[in-house]
């Protein structure tokens, strides 16, 4: 069983507002959960206009506070930006607002430029190695004994809330450092292929190599991101999907902001070369109607062999995005009932 769920970065758009885009956030991830969606994911980015997302703690209880039953977490938290304590604070109060539906997945990007990265941190004089050591840090709080307050040894600290709860902790990448951390580590891997596909295959294989069960896993189990633009025609969904193409080039061009309203023929406005270039960047994509979504999903899933697709769908029009994910669920449903 291939599962499916879905990356939000809560996009803010062009003529609209935070409070907007957290109401979408909220009432995307209700929509998602009637539409068999195994998880409702969003990720922290700072200084970007067109992203709602930066306080994820904060925005998944708002969305948790909206659904019943669908896995909320974070796709990611940037560790390097915060100390292990704090994230364990924050995640042990979601555990305890939602038992048993938290994920937390860990980066270690920056999520934003090196000017905001010293605002949120202070200080970037950090030890590059640090990662894995704030990783196992925070493992260590949620190892403690929150009925007793007892630590297990590692800090002398107890997180509270943190201490025993149970958080699905995941390692993200988009290079083979993130694989062999959470192969050494014997956690779940997610691979961020819905815009930086190039090393997506080589991850995958190091991590399935190298992997060591863990007293939370005993096999690997592996995530990769995957662009959806569906809509009733190809045509209607090529011109859905410009919106993040523009977005990407604006990226890319050092000139972020909202999420743009759709343009028609986008793509070749942009010349071979900077159509080649979006081409690539989003490579993992699925542009189409039902049956095309359905088949680039299945030659995905074949390819890469993951257990979970992350679905990625940055639509300018709410209604328009709702209709696309329902589209991705159809799909990996129907994908289901073939390899049944």
């Amino acid at each position: 069983m291939t599962r499916y769920s879905l990356l939000d970065l809560v996009p803010v758009i062009e003529g609209g507002t935070v409070a907007q885009a957290l109401a979408n956030a909220a009432d995307l991830a209700v929509h998602a959960e009637a539409s068999g969606y195994h998880r409702y994911w969003t990720a922290e980015h700072h200084g970007m206009t067109g992203i709602a997302s930066a306080a994820t703690a904060v925005v998944l209880a708002h969305v948790g506070a909206a659904t019943r039953t669908i896995r909320i977490g974070a796709g990611g938290i940037m560790l390097p930006n915060h100390a292990p304590l704090t994230i364990a604070e924050q995640f042990g109060t979601l555990d305890a607002l939602f038992p048993g539906r938290i994920d937390l997945g860990l980066g270690r990007a920056p999520g934003s430029d090196q000017r905001v990265a010293r605002a949120l941190r202070r200080t970037l004089d950090s030890d590059p190695n640090a990662f894995p050591r704030d990783v196992m840090e925070l493992q260590s709080y949620f190892a403690d004994d929150g009925q007793t307050g007892a630590d297990d040894g590692q800090t002398g600290i107890v997180a509270t809330p943190g201490a025993g709860a149970r958080p699905q902790i995941w390692i993200l990448g988009s290079s083979l450092y993130g694989a062999q951390l959470a192969a050494a580590l014997g956690l779940p891997y997610a691979f961020a292929s819905h815009f930086a596909p190039d090393a997506l295959d080589d991850a995958l294989a190091v991590y399935r190599r190298d992997f060591r069960p863990s007293a939370v896993l005993d096999k690997p189990y592996a995530m990769a991101g995957f662009n959806v633009f569906a809509a009733d025609t190809d045509e209607e969904a090529t011109l859905l999907a410009s919106s993040q193409q523009q977005a990407f080039v604006a990226l890319r061009t050092g000139r972020p902001g909202r999420l743009p309203p759709p343009v028609a023929a986008y793509r070749e406005s942009l010349g071979p070369q900077g159509a080649a270039i979006l081409d690539h960047v989003l490579s993992c994509s699925a542009i189409g109607s039902p049956a095309t979504v359905e088949r680039q999903l299945a030659a995905f899933v074949e390819r890469t062999k993951v257990d979970e697709v992350m679905v990625v769908s940055a639509i300018f029009d709410h209604r328009a995005r709702k209709h696309s994910i329902g589209i991705a669920a159809q799909a990996m449903d129907a994908l289901e009932k073939a390899m049944a």
